[in-house]
């Protein structure tokens, strides 16, 4: 089946100009394919600089690939035609850090959920339309009753952030990419506005990207997970065994920042010690963790490690595992089948 949207060898480079003598490589190289036939929830977790969210920029058409290509339904994003770009958008929704830069402060916040229904044309009365808009604000947990007709500085960070999860859901789309979506929120809500993301792939079979820094709510939410670390795949697989058993060294440093609720436990008990690095240049050639990584070898300054498989939903990046069998980086989508 032709998956809902592919990134093919993508690289995106920043900063090449008159005005900027040296490019920074947000992404490199990177390929990832997500199907809707079995939809599940994928986190792209990193930490500032990694690529996540130009990554997701890319996947919703904001960006432009420097290289490579990316692909809705085996079509080049950039080359759809009208009718495409509409069902494109229609099917691909997005969710934002901040909610309230989606609201307009003199607009009711029912403004926000009539639109994309005249849009679409998903309503053939207002009636319709007002009982569409009640279920998709149930749907996420809110009561229309105490949510309607409200401006947005009248309503919470959390209620404002689950208005846009509630219209992302009256289009009833195929995949939403959720660009770290509870960041922003006070901690009491952040459960429950993941428990929207949720709910919308368990009940209404919605597939999603969800991008953080936060391994903490990526292991409580997803089903799989890739690591990013300055515009490469570290490490990606199944949530569970990359968050217990981490075998790269940087998703092994992020996991050890992780506060653990156990007092016999320290902070930064590992034994990784890591500096700060640079970022990316299209002059580096090794692993992009080579300069922090305890465990360097020669070859890591040589050339970009290849995909170890390591076990039939996990491959990691490290010349660490050097001996595993390889895959090509086309065929990263393939360890989030279930």
């Amino acid at each position: 089946m032709t998956p809902i949207l592919e990134l093919r060898n993508v690289t995106k480079i920043f900063g090449r100009g008159l005005l900027h003598k040296e490019a920074t490589v947000a992404l490199e190289d990177i390929s990832l394919s997500i199907e809707t036939e079995n939809p599940s929830i994928i986190a792209v977790a990193g930490e500032s600089g990694s690529g996540k969210t130009t990554l997701g920029l890319l996947l919703m058409g904001f960006l432009t690939p420097t290289k490579g290509a990316v692909l809705y339904r085996g079509k080049d994003l950039q080359k759809l035609s009208r009718e495409e770009k509409v069902q494109f958008r229609r099917e691909v929704q997005a969710i934002f850090q901040d909610p309230f830069g989606a609201y307009n402060p003199f607009y009711k916040v029912d403004h926000v959920l009539t639109v994309p229904v005249k849009k679409f044309g998903l309503a053939h009365s207002k009636t319709e339309a007002r009982e569409r808009i009640e279920e998709a604000l149930r749907g996420v947990g809110l009561r229309p009753e105490e949510t309607l007709g409200r401006y947005p500085h009248q309503l919470s960070g959390g209620q404002r952030q689950r208005i846009i999860v509630a219209r992302a859901l009256l289009l009833r789309p195929k995949l939403i990419i959720a660009d770290e979506p509870v960041s922003m929120v006070d901690a009491s809500l952040r459960a429950t506005i993941l428990e929207s993301l949720r709910k919308l792939n368990q009940e209404f079979n919605i597939a999603v990207l969800y991008i953080t820094h936060d391994l903490t709510t990526a292991y409580h939410i997803s089903d799989y997970i890739i690591v990013l670390y300055r515009g490469s795949v570290m490490e990606a697989g199944d949530v569970d065994s990359v968050i217990k058993e981490p075998q790269h060294p940087y998703t092994q440093l992020l996991i050890n920042s992780i506060p653990w609720p156990d007092l016999s436990r320290r902070w930064e008990q590992s034994e990784i010690r890591v500096s700060e690095a640079e970022p990316a240049t299209e002059e580096d050639r090794g692993c992009k963790f080579a300069a922090r990584c305890p465990f360097v070898k020669p070859m890591c300054h040589e050339a970009l490690p290849p995909l170890y498989r390591i076990s039939e939903s996990r491959a990691v990046a490290c010349y660490l595992q050097d001996g595993a069998p390889t895959i090509p980086k086309e065929d990263l989508g393939a360890l989030f089948i279930s």
